[in-house]
């Protein structure tokens, strides 16, 4: 009895396993590898995503730290100003002229603390205003591979690269159908920041463009390309022209060696640059009343 129970507890498992055929198997490993590289794929955006939030939190300790040490001077000028002024008027030895250029001197100071305080508020805003649009990009881009699109931050600006590929055909200017899909999701975001202004840049690798009738070189072909993608920004999807502007910058700012054909690949792109809002900071310098 012990022998024929084990006989029956041995053939179980090839029953259950003969019930699977090798196409469901084969089918259930393919769905797995599948879900496997798509997790692994969305393990690497989050990842990517952390470390472009930890970079702008350190430039902002950074600026904060350098508010904080100005602060600490224009308290302690103000300290030494309010000391000799006492002294000297326990004294009697100063003129009304000069209390009152003394007295002057601390009003400046306190303007410039006042400014500095504007400045802090204003950088804040801004560091945080483009982590949102960064953010927003991403979200809105997510799906293009990286090695095709790629957004930044770097000294305040926001970066928008784009591969040449997924817009324009090898020596052309006229954009491509999957051009419209990738510039109408960059544009949805732009849209929803009505007070942001861009310019659309064109760049090629260093490889010599064999001119045309219409075009010359590599210079032409990036200012042709940029003024092609502001033109649909503008007349497809309905952003502002006053906010937009187009320049090329041909091969001479190249985000990489033109030596492999990967170097090459990366420098032709198409940057979207997003530009600092400088009228708020201008309005900082101006006397104050």
């Amino acid at each position: 009895m012990k022998f024929k129970h084990f006989l029956v507890m041995a053939s179980v498992p090839a029953t259950l396993f003969s019930c699977v055929s090798p196409k469901k198997l084969k089918e259930a490993e393919a769905r797995y590898t599948q879900l496997n590289g798509a997790y692994m794929e969305l393990q690497g955006k989050q990842r990517e995503c952390e470390g472009n939030l930890k970079d702008a939190t350190d430039e902002i300790g950074r600026k904060k730290s350098e508010i904080d040490a100005l602060n600490k001077q224009m308290e302690l000028l103000k300290d030494n100003n309010n000391a000799a002024l006492n002294q000297l008027r326990d004294l009697s030895v100063i003129s009304n002229s000069q209390a009152e250029s003394i007295k002057k001197s601390l009003e400046n100071i306190g303007a410039k603390d006042a400014y500095i305080k504007d400045l802090q508020s204003e950088m804040s805003r801004k560091d945080s205003l483009n982590m949102v649009l960064v953010m927003n990009l991403k979200g809105a881009v997510g799906d293009l591979n990286d090695q095709d699109i790629n957004i930044k931050v770097d000294k305040g600006v926001v970066f928008i690269d784009i591969s040449d590929k997924l817009l324009f055909k090898s020596g052309s200017y006229d954009l491509t159908d999957r051009a419209n899909e990738v510039l109408g999701k960059v544009s949805k975001v732009l849209l929803n920041q009505p007070n942001i202004e861009f310019m659309v840049e064109g760049h090629t690798d260093n490889v010599a463009f064999k001119g045309n009738k219409i075009l010359v070189d590599n210079w032409d072909l990036s200012v042709k390309r940029a003024t092609s993608v502001v033109r649909v920004l503008q007349n497809k999807y309905g952003i502002p022209p006053a906010r937009m502007a187009a320049a090329g910058r041909g091969e001479y700012l190249p985000v990489t060696s033109n030596d492999t054909p990967e170097g090459k690949a990366a420098n032709r792109r198409t940057r979207i640059v997003i530009l600092p809002q400088l009228d708020q900071f201008f309005k900082l310098l101006e006397p104050q009343q």
